[in-house]
């Protein structure tokens, strides 16, 4: 019989379980559509112009957020790009801020575990009769609110892509643990939280910022033990700190372009959809998104309400409180907005933990472990049908909806695959009984789903979702140095995959509208096409292979 592994699991077990989740699928895949093609393209940018100052797609000025996170990409594609190609080393960038987000949090939750200052709680508060006890309650829920994170089942795709997010929610974490802990050494945690409050500016832009700001404040107002002197010593720092950082890049911004600057500050303070709109979106999306950090959120507030005054729960609670409306209040509606809540959720939800009910403990327990299994099954179901052709229908599937797929046995693949699945088994059969399994489960069970798919199944997911074959057939058929190339509803993600694949660089115009330029990119459905109008014909019609909803086509304007 193998050893039980000790729950909840040690530091060790943490690193290891992180990097099990962090690492598959950082790399070996050309960039996807949406956020991961549009960052990728940003720091590419920055690389073949040097220009730092103003972010760029297909060589027009993208504002949607600030730059940090691509400068942290451009660094890394530097030092790596010649090992691992551009866009796989640019999106390090991602890894090292998801596993920054996991330690601090880690720390944050260590350090306001147990009610009281952080330097020390008294022995009997809260039943903690002596420091062993203490150390261990304070492991715990730093295991738990690391678990949290790492198990959001939003998080399982977007961690491993080019999201500014993943910065943000570093420095929120980063912020929430040096908030915890202000009430030791004020001016130098002050300094640092501020700090990161400027780093989550210059990430995303002034959400976060605005929101643990006023968290901040509000916690030195209503939490008893933080009130008085340090409060000032603490705010004072934390506050200069936060603006000299933050308004370093849109000062150079609006030294380089004030409409540009303009620009960005009314696309980031103004809203974009309706309030109510956005918080039903919001509230339907994070029901799923930040799962199962949620109800273990709701259920520390509803357990510990009594110590709603206490900055340990008054933080974490009044920034997801404040997180919500304000991400409904500037929109818009996409999933990864919600990013903001967890690091709050995971940290108050962390509380909640040890005080599970055994029935909900064992249902979050029974129902992680059976769906992981049953999914993950279903993964090694596919790929060997992918490789053997065994069961017909299941590899008729595969090749079906991806034509000129061939797939390739790959020997680091199938055994990371398969060490990871041993170690489900393992978890699943010999960890200890404990309330905080359920956690260590769902998040183990998240990093089976994930590190097997992007291990057995990336290339075939990557030769569905890569933009590169289009680009290059696109590229073929033009000439090497085109005057311009127009383009008739091509999307950011496109424009910026068709510029990094291909250096193919279009300019908008409107249906209708007479352009100058010889030759024009119009994206559509498969069944329906609108030509451009007399005088144009069409030199390409391209795809992704299996897409049923995108078309490029590209024509020629004058005579053949």
């Amino acid at each position: 019989m193998l050893p039980r592994l000790a729950l909840p699991p040690s530091p060790a077990v943490l690193v290891v379980l992180a990097l099990a989740f962090v690492a598959p699928g950082l790399v070996g895949h050309d960039p996807w559509r949406a956020f991961d093609v549009i960052a990728i393209e940003i720091a590419h940018q920055m690389h073949l112009s040097g220009d730092w100052v103003v972010p760029r797609i297909a060589g027009e000025a993208w504002l949607e957020d600030p730059p940090l996170y691509h400068w942290l990409a451009l660094a890394f594609a530097k030092a790596f790009g010649w090992l691992l190609g551009f866009h796989n080393a640019a999106r390090l960038a991602s890894g090292v801020a998801m596993l920054a987000a996991l330690w601090f949090l880690y720390l944050a939750a260590r350090h306001s575990a147990v009610p009281g200052s952080a330097a020390g709680a008294s022995a009997s508060v809260a039943g903690v009769r002596d420091a062993a006890s203490e150390v261990s309650v304070r492991r715990g829920a730093g295991a738990a609110a690391t678990l949290l994170l790492l198990g959001a089942v939003g998080l399982m795709v977007h961690a491993h892509e080019a999201v500014p997010a993943l910065a943000t929610l570093a420095a929120s974490c980063a912020a929430l643990f040096f908030l915890v802990v202000s009430d030791k050494k004020p001016v130098k945690t002050g300094i640092a939280f501020g700090a990161s409050l400027g780093i989550a500016f210059l990430a995303t832009g002034p959400t976060v910022p605005a929101v643990l700001g006023a968290t901040a404040l509000l916690a030195h107002l209503a939490c008893e033990e933080w009130r008085g002197a340090r409060a000032l010593r603490f705010l004072a720092p934390a506050a200069a700190a936060c603006s000299v950082i933050a308004v370093s890049w849109p000062l150079a911004l609006y030294l380089r372009s004030p409409e540009l600057a303009q620009s960005w500050w009314f696309g980031a303070t103004h809203p974009r959809g309706e309030f109510g709109a956005n918080l039903r979106y919001y509230l339907s999306v994070a029901s799923w998104f930040a799962w199962p950090a949620w109800p273990l959120a709701v259920w520390s507030a509803w357990t510990l309400r009594r110590e709603s005054r206490t900055p340990r729960i008054f933080v974490p609670l009044c920034a997801a409180l404040l997180g919500l409306p304000a991400i409904a209040y500037l929109g818009p509606r996409q999933d990864i907005n919600v990013i903001v809540l967890l690091a709050p959720l995971a940290l108050l939800g962390a509380h909640g933990v040890a005080r599970l009910r055994r029935g909900a403990a064992n249902a979050l327990d029974w129902f992680g472990v059976m769906t992981f299994s049953f999914f993950a099954g279903l993964i090694w179901l596919g790929y060997v049908a992918m490789m053997t052709g065994l069961p017909p229908k299941v590899a008729n599937n595969f090749a079906r909806s991806a034509p000129g797929f061939l797939p390739q046995f790959e020997p680091l693949a199938f055994a990371a695959a398969l060490a990871l699945t041993a170690a489900w088994l393992y978890l699943a059969f010999f960890s200890a009984p404990s309330p905080a399994r359920g956690v260590t489960r769902w998040a183990a069970g998240v990093t089976l789903l994930w590190g097997a798919f992007a291990t057995l199944w990336m290339p075939w997911a990557d030769h569905l979702k890569s933009y590169n074959g289009v680009a290059l057939q696109l590229k073929s058929v033009l000439p090497a140095r085109p005057d311009c190339i127009a383009q008739r509803e091509l999307a950011a993600p496109q424009r910026a995959a068709l510029s990094f694949h291909a250096g193919i660089r279009t300019e908008a115009v409107t249906a209708g509208a007479q352009t100058s330029c010889r030759y024009l990119i119009v994206q559509g459905h498969p069944r329906q096409e609108t030509t451009p109008g007399p005088g144009w014909r069409k030199l390409a019609d391209v795809g992704r292979p299996g897409d049923r909803g995108e078309r490029y086509r590209l024509y020629r304007q004058g005579p053949r």
